[in-house]
């Protein structure tokens, strides 16, 4: 880390930028170079025992990969891109981190201050693209002007994107300031400010606990650590309660426990659904309660829910702005975690065997059944994916990185793989919220990269595509994820809906491939094909021995569109509903 406790001789603000960041125990950056940035990557250079820059073949890519790391460490992912085009590419990511309220800063060169508003080679607006607001890309938008006031907006963009909600924030830099001298300090690191929970609201929990029949909590959201992951197992330990996870993050509460009662997110178990329905206490506790958490506002009716309703959330803004919570309580996870695992609870609760059947309910679900529409007797498949995972379960460490962008072809992920997740002490899911594509690879082998744990990315044809090329960057950078690519030949999430709402209508959702496994190749990567369900297990040990990353391609039947029923179902179901 640079020495501060003297002066320092003047250099060029683009070298004080990386070692503010240094400052602030960043150990990689992600992004694509531009000559708005020379004297950023000239700080780089000049500081490439305490940081690395690592790049990347498309900022779509550079940003998804920073925010997968604010996923993992809980603190800001760090992008570069240059103007115009290369903020516009970035942008994806920082919608991500926006919707999934991760910490992430994404600095941005831009054209020199005499060049501006006068719509110069690339230039953009960033605070009106960028927007700042509720519906907005960025939590703040800032230009820094000035060099010697470097060290302050990178720490307030550190704070910024960590406390309350977290969220991203972009710092645009004019070319001509980085190039200037300053004789500026960076600043000390900043932490995370916690608010933390009112005494009297957590009385007031209590006795709405005390007063249950049917609770269930729904924990998920960013800012959970190992520690509170263990208090929020504690408390739910001493009270008994049946505890699901929000989408997308299944790995808050550990999947193996006996009060864990499943996901609650896109292709919900039924009667984890009902549950919730009839529930007269939902405790949400981190969740911001978006629309797939909630069954598009049905599971619990907005604005104001038929189940008593006590909200907890980092960010104070988040309360009460899409559902009138019964109690609403603003707290970080970590305050939140250690001050409910203090409440004291009763010897006997009358929800006990409500949690039981909850979690048997769960355990039940584990189970591959025929899919709706094909013989009981059927195969699944050529490649039976339920036993993919089952081999994936059995074969991958408990602190593996398990990673996917958007599509039906994660629902198997979902719906069978066992998370140990944060209680055991690492983040172990890395999936987008926002449902964005092409999200999966590079958040694998940015966790590969940083973490040297092992990352598996579970991919679909048309997302894999998105931003395969990364697979470049992992070779160059030493990632050694390993991809399972489920092709059939088609946009499946897409061709699903379309079979709903426009049955026997295809357009536009079918895919003419490349040769994967040659593509990967071509890479750096290991690649074979997997075309019956027993050759899987040995291709999973190759790669999980291979010195390189290794893709698995599986062709996949067009038909298997989801874990419970099949794309002709679908539109046999269409077709009838049209006729009646």
């Amino acid at each position: 880390m640079p020495d501060t406790s003297h002066p320092q001789a003047p250099r060029m603000a683009g070298h004080l930028i990386v070692e503010c960041l240094v400052a602030q125990g960043v150990t990689h950056a992600f992004g694509v170079p531009g000559e708005s940035f020379l004297a950023v990557l000239d700080g780089f250079h000049a500081n490439a025992d305490h940081i690395r820059f690592v790049v990347n073949r498309q900022e779509g890519g550079a940003a998804f990969m920073a925010e997968a790391h604010g996923k993992l460490t809980g603190r800001p992912g760090i992008c570069f891109v240059t103007r115009g085009p290369g903020a516009t590419n970035a942008s994806i990511g920082v919608h991500s981190a926006f919707q999934d309220s991760t910490p992430m800063v994404l600095f941005v060169g831009d054209v020199g201050s005499d060049f501006r508003d006068r719509e110069a080679f690339q230039e953009v607006d960033y605070s009106s693209f960028f927007g700042p607001s509720t519906k907005g890309l960025a939590k703040r938008v800032e230009r820094i002007d000035d060099a010697d006031r470097i060290p302050e907006y990178v720490a307030r963009a550190f704070a910024t994107a960590m406390n309350g909600r977290p969220g991203p924030v972009v710092l645009v830099l004019p070319e001509d300031m980085l190039r200037s001298m300053t004789s500026a300090r960076p600043l000390a690191r900043v932490e995370a400010v916690q608010p933390w929970s009112d005494p009297g609201a957590l009385r007031t929990l209590r006795e709405m606990l005390l007063k249950a029949q049917r609770p269930v909590v729904i924990a998920g959201g960013s800012g959970w650590t190992p520690q509170s992951a263990q208090a929020l197992q504690r408390f739910a330990e001493n009270w008994k309660l049946p505890v699901a996870n929000a989408f997308r993050f299944q790995d808050t509460f550990d999947n193996h426990h006996e009060l864990y009662a499943g996901d609650v997110g896109i292709g919900l178990n039924p009667k984890l659904a009902e549950r919730i329905r009839q529930a007269d206490l939902i405790l949400a506790i981190g969740p911001r309660l978006g629309e797939m958490t909630t069954g598009g506002y049905t599971l619990l009716e907005a604005p104001k829910a038929r189940q008593a309703l006590v909200h907890i959330h980092a960010g104070a803004e988040e309360l009460n702005r899409v559902y009138q919570a019964d109690l609403a309580i603003h707290a970080g996870m970590a305050s939140a975690a250690r001050s409910l695992e203090v409440l004291s609870a009763p010897n006997e609760l009358a929800w006990e065997a409500w949690t039981a059947s909850a979690h048997e309910d769960y355990v039940a679900n584990l189970v591959p059944q025929p899919l709706a529409g094909l013989p009981a007797d059927a195969p699944r498949g050529a490649v039976d994916l339920a036993e993919v995972v089952a081999q994936l379960q059995k074969h991958l460490p408990a602190d593996a990185a398990i990673t996917n962008g958007a599509g039906n072809f994660a629902s198997w992920v979902h719906r069978y793989f066992r998370y140990h997740g944060l209680a055991k002490g690492h983040k172990t899911q890395l999936a987008p919220t926002s449902g964005a594509m092409g999200y999966g690879v590079p958040a694998g082998i940015a966790a590969s990269i940083t973490t040297g744990r092992i990352a598996f990315t579970i991919a679909g044809d048309g997302d894999f595509l998105m931003n395969g090329q990364e697979l470049a960057t992992a070779s160059q950078f030493g990632g050694k994820s390993i991809v399972v690519l489920l092709n059939n030949g088609m946009f499946g999430t897409i061709r699903m809906h379309q079979e709903r709402e426009y049955p026997d209508q295809v357009s536009g959702t079918a895919l003419r491939n490349p040769d994967f496994c040659a593509l990967a190749k071509a890479y750096g990567y290991a690649a074979e094909r997997v075309t019956e369900t027993s050759q899987f297990e040995a291709a999973l040990l190759r790669a999980l021995e291979a010195d390189t990353g290794t893709l698995i391609e599986i062709p996949l039947d067009p038909d298997i569109i989801s874990t419970r029923g099949t794309l002709a179902t679908i539109t046999r179901s269409a077709l009838a509903a049209r006729s009646n």
